[in-house]
């Protein structure tokens, strides 16, 4: 029983020590999306869409929730927001070349229509990310849209 309360002390003494370290955080600038949002002018009702469930994971600007502050919840967060940064960045838009931003376009609006973005996990502590019906066809149309306008760029060149 002796060894038990050693081993649990000693977990306690780590995670508290743990709490004064963490990943660096994505605090950059909401502004990295200007470009973006310029070049594929979303109508309001999606700019608030991507604000509330995109941006988070896929730009230069966390807006961290409370349990951020709880090591090892925080390099969990942290390695989420990297690997959605790696499939989709909105911040490095501007980088994409043309045939690669019909791609993701592609990609953005068939994940939502399919119920695969946002992600569960995400959904599930943001409610607010919960996407009805109206809203994911309204992400699908501008999509398809913007994706078509890229093609047709891509066609003429």
């Amino acid at each position: 029983m002796k060894i038990l309360k050693n081993i649990a002390l000693s977990l306690l003494i780590v995670l508290v020590i743990a709490q004064f370290f963490g990943p660096e955080k994505n605090d950059g600038d909401m502004a990295t999306v200007a470009a973006f949002m310029a070049e594929t002018n979303p109508p309001e009702d999606v700019k608030k869409i991507l604000e509330t469930t995109c941006f988070d994971c896929h730009s230069a600007k966390t807006s961290y929730p409370w349990y951020n502050a709880i090591t090892p919840v925080n390099y969990y967060l942290q390695e989420h927001i990297k690997d959605g940064q790696k499939h989709l960045n909105f911040s490095k838009w501007d980088t994409y070349s043309l045939k690669k931003k019909e791609h993701k376009m592609d990609e953005l609006y068939e994940e939502v229509e399919e119920g695969e973005m946002p992600l569960n996990s995400y959904t599930w502590l943001h409610g607010d990310a919960n996407l009805t019906a109206k809203q994911i066809t309204a992400v699908v149309t501008w999509g398809k849209k913007v994706q078509a306008d890229y093609k047709q760029q891509l066609n003429t060149k």
